[in-house]
C-alpha cells in the first residue's frame, strides 16, 4: 500500500475516532445536563469573589488607562513609575465614591417615597376609582370592572402586602431580630460583603496587572496557533472587547442622563414621587429595546394613583424623553457599535432574558453582535474560497446598512 493511501487511511480513522468521541461528549453533556448545570452553579459560587472582581475591574479600566495616561504624562522623572500603582488607587476610590455618593443621595428618598407609598396605597385607589367612576361609570363594562376592582381592592392590597412581607423577611429577618433569623439571612449577608471585599482586592490585581496578563495571553496564543490564525484570533478579541466595553460603559452613561433628564422633567411638570419615577426609567432603560417600556409601566401606575390626568401626560413625556434617547442621545454616546438589525435585537433579547435573565437582556446584543460579525466572516471566507464573492458583494449593494465590522 502506498503512504497516500496510508495516509488517508489514517485520516478517515481519525475523523471517525473524532466524531464518536464527539458524540459520546454530546450525549453525556445532554443526558446529564441538571449534573452538569449543579457544577457550574457550585463552581459559580466558589468563584464569585473573582466574577465580582473581574466586573468591576472591567468597568474600571476605562477610568485607570485615563489616570495613568495622565499622571505619565504629567509626573516627572523616575516618578512617572508610581503612575500606575496611583492610577488603580484613583479608579478604584472613584468607583466607590461614585456608588456611595448616589446610595446616600438616593437610597433615603427612595425608602421614604416607596413607604410613604405604600401607607398611602388604598386611599388613593379608591379615589382613583372614585375619579374613573365619575368620568366613566356611564359604560356599563367600565363601570363593572372598577366595580370588581374597588370590591376586591381591599383584598388586593392584603395579598400584596404578605407577598411582600414573605418575600422579604428571610432577608429582614436577620437585621431585625437575630434569633428569629436564625442567622440564615446574615450568613447571606456577611456571604456577599466578603464576596464583594475580596471582589475589590481581586480588581485591584486584575487593573495592576492587566498588561502583563494582556502580554501573557498573547505569548500562549501566539505559541499555540499559526501567525495567520493567531492574528485572526487576536483581532476577534479585540473587537469583543471593544463591543463589550464600548456598549456598557455607553449603555450605562446613555441611562444616567435619561435618569437625570427624567427627574428634571418630573420635577418641572410636578409629576408625584419624582425620584422613585426616575429611578425606574434609568435602571430600566440599561435594558436594551425593551427597557424604556419596563420602566415606564409602573412609574406611570405609580402616577395614576396619585393623579390620573397627570399619569397620562406622564406617558407622553417619556415616549418624547425616548425618542430623545433613540435619535439623539443615544447615537450621540453609543454610535452604531453593534450592526445588528431591529429583529435581531429582539432575537437577542428574548432567547438571552429567557436564559440568564435580566443580566441576560444587558449583555445580549454584545454578545449576538459578536456571533453575528464572526458568522459574517466565516460567510465571507467561505464565498471567497468557492468564488463566489459576487454574492456578497451584490448583497451588500442591495442592502447598504449591513456592511458588517
Amino acid at each position: 500500500m502506498k503512504d497516500p493511501d496510508k495516509r488517508r487511511y489514517l485520516y478517515l480513522m481519525l475523523s471517525m475516532f473524532g466524531a464518536i468521541s464527539l458524540s459520546i461528549v454530546v450525549f453525556f453533556v445532554v443526558y446529564r445536563f441538571q449534573g452538569i448545570g449543579d457544577i457550574v452553579h457550585r463552581l459559580g459560587d466558589i468563584l464569585a469573589p473573582f466574577i465580582y472582581g473581574g466586573i468591576v475591574a472591567y468597568l474600571l479600566r476605562p477610568m485607570c488607562n485615563f489616570f495613568e495616561q495622565t499622571l505619565e504624562s504629567t509626573l516627572p522623572g523616575k516618578t512617572k513609575k508610581l503612575a500606575a500603582p496611583i492610577s488603580v488607587a484613583l479608579s478604584l476610590l472613584t468607583g466607590i465614591f461614585l456608588v456611595y455618593m448616589l446610595i446616600i443621595m438616593i437610597a433615603p428618598q427612595l425608602y421614604e417615597s416607596i413607604r410613604t407609598l405604600w401607607i398611602s396605597i388604598p386611599g388613593k385607589i379608591n379615589r382613583f376609582v372614585g375619579w374613573a367612576t365619575e368620568r366613566f361609570g356611564d359604560e356599563e363594562m367600565v363601570a363593572w370592572v372598577l366595580n370588581l376592582f374597588n370590591t376586591n381592592s381591599e383584598e388586593i392590597y392584603n395579598q400584596l402586602e404578605t407577598w411582600g412581607r414573605n418575600l422579604l423577611s428571610p432577608y429582614l429577618s436577620g437585621l431585625t431580630s437575630i434569633v428569629s433569623g436564625v442567622g440564615n439571612s446574615l450568613v447571606k449577608i456577611f456571604k456577599f460583603l466578603y464576596n464583594m471585599l475580596i471582589g475589590l482586592i481581586v480588581a485591584c490585581y486584575l487593573l495592576a496587572s492587566r498588561k502583563r496578563f494582556a502580554r501573557q495571553s498573547v505569548m500562549v496564543v501566539r505559541s499555540l496557533l499559526k501567525p495567520r490564525w493567531a492574528d485572526l484570533f487576536l483581532g476577534e478579541v479585540a473587537f469583543v472587547d471593544r463591543m463589550f466595553g464600548g456598549f456598557i460603559d455607553g449603555k450605562l452613561l446613555d441611562s444616567a442622563i435619561i435618569g437625570v433628564l427624567c427627574y428634571v422633567g418630573c420635577i418641572l411638570f410636578r409629576f408625584p414621587n419624582a425620584l422613585l419615577v426616575s429611578t425606574f426609567v434609568g435602571i430600566t432603560n440599561v435594558i436594551p429595546f425593551f427597557g424604556p417600556f419596563i420602566g415606564a409601566v409602573p412609574a406611570t401606575l405609580l402616577i395614576m394613583i396619585e393623579n390620573p390626568i397627570k399619569g397620562l401626560w406622564f406617558i407622553v413625556f417619556v415616549l418624547a424623553l425616548q425618542q430623545l434617547d433613540g435619535n439623539v442621545i443615544g447615537p450621540k454616546i453609543l454610535g452604531d457599535r453593534t450592526g445588528l438589525s431591529s429583529f435581531w435585537v429582539l432575537f437577542a433579547i428574548v432567547l438571552c432574558g429567557g436564559l440568564w435573565g435580566v443580566a441576560g437582556m444587558v449583555i445580549c446584543v454584545p454578545m449576538f453582535a459578536v456571533i453575528y460579525d464572526v458568522v459574517k466572516k466565516l460567510v465571507r471566507r467561505g464565498l471567497t474560497h468557492k468564488g463566489q464573492m459576487q454574492l456578497w458583494e451584490q448583497y451588500h449593494e442591495d442592502y447598504p446598512e449591513d456592511t458588517g465590522k
